[in-house]
């Protein structure tokens, strides 16, 4: 017909297919074998035999053809999932968070896909956890702040230490220097009236902090009394309060029983917030009336008003080091030690000063 036009060919990178790409598909396309191919884009040791440019047309081809690789073959051949699992008590707290960002940071180029799962301290959803990834047969898993109990049949690396088991190895902060530099920085500031938000019941630093403050303080010269220390209730929480909300509650309970304290040490920095907003609400300014220092330096602790003294836990490097130990024990197989222990740091901002004289 006068003026109509034939239809041209798409090419080859611009076509749609209208089914899954496959290793034989890419194959066919370069004229190579199955094996060599599935070796390269496997990422297999013996892809090092193949020549280099060989690899590269391979990659490309893999990218115009948009091959994605069948994760249930591959498992059936290789009984591998390359991934692993993240338990949580709670994903949305600044803690935890951070330390899934660092976990991300080093799974991201190593070939491994992970999920991270919330049980919010349920018993029931702790206990059936790892049966529920046993059977997506992830090939570890990374624990923080759940206290598991038992022998599980994957590598597991824990971050804290009530993850209770055998072959586990647990990154830990190192909970004696952090009290000790907490107390002294007030006690140089002439605090001999200290208050303390001891952690929530089931936390994983929660004893071994306190202990160490009762150390550090005797160590110091600073009395920590009965009528001075409130515990900050169960963790995770299932009230719904967040620990800005259980540092508020505690500041609280201090001032109604009696204001005769001149700092507190919180357990971490949510909780030291939340204490900052309820002397606020209370007529009392941070550090004039009372001086504060938090735990952990989560990015809020910064921007804070008055922005926050703290002890710094390298929660980034933390995630990393958990998740490289999990990948290095699933490669080599090897037992790795039962703890790797990380140095704190004091950072001191705005929200301490000098006790006031006669205090």
């Amino acid at each position: 017909m006068k003026g109509s036009k034939t239809p041209q060919a798409k090419p080859a990178a611009s076509r749609k297919h209208t089914h899954r790409v496959t290793l034989r598909d890419v194959a066919e396309h370069l004229g190579l074998s199955q094996t060599t191919v599935s070796f390269v884009l496997n990422n297999s040791p013996l892809s090092s035999t193949i020549a280099k440019q060989t690899q590269e047309r391979i990659w490309a081809a893999a990218s115009e053809l948009q091959y994605r690789p069948n994760i249930f073959a591959r498992y059936l051949h290789t009984k591998r999932t390359y991934s692993v699992a993240v338990l949580v008590p709670d994903i949305g707290d600044e803690y935890s968070s951070v330390l899934i960002s660092g976990i991300e940071r080093h799974l991201a180029d190593s070939g491994f896909i992970y999920m991270v799962l919330s049980h919010r301290g349920i018993p029931e959803k702790v206990q059936n956890l790892p049966n529920t990834l046993m059977d997506r047969a992830v090939e570890g898993l990374i624990a923080i702040n759940t206290p598991l109990d038992g022998q599980l049949s994957m590598p597991v690396v824990a971050i804290s230490d009530i993850t209770q088991g055998q072959g586990i190895t647990h990154i830990l902060i190192d909970n004696t220097t952090a009290a000790t530099l907490a107390l002294r920085h007030l006690h140089e500031l002439g605090h001999k009236k200290v208050a303390i938000f001891k952690g929530p019941k089931g936390n994983g630093d929660t004893d071994s902090r306190w202990s160490c403050l009762l150390k550090a303080a005797q160590q110091v010269g600073i009395t920590i009394a009965p009528h001075l220390t409130v515990q900050l209730g169960n963790h995770p929480v299932r009230d719904k309060h967040t620990m800005s909300e259980y540092g508020y509650m505690a500041a609280q309970e201090l001032l109604e029983r009696k204001k005769d304290f001149t700092a507190i040490v919180a357990f971490n920095d949510g909780s030291a917030i939340g204490a900052i907003r309820a002397l606020n609400d209370a007529g009392l300014q941070v550090p004039r009336d009372v001086s504060i220092v938090g735990f952990d330096d989560v990015v809020q602790a910064a921007y804070a008003i008055p922005r926050l003294t703290t002890i710094r836990q390298p929660l980034l490097e933390m995630g990393q080091i958990a998740a490289k130990t999990l990948l290095d024990i699933i490669h080599e197989k090897k037992n790795f030690p039962p703890e790797i222990v990380l140095q704190p740091e004091l950072v001191v901002r705005e929200s301490t000063a000098r006790a006031l004289l006669g205090k």
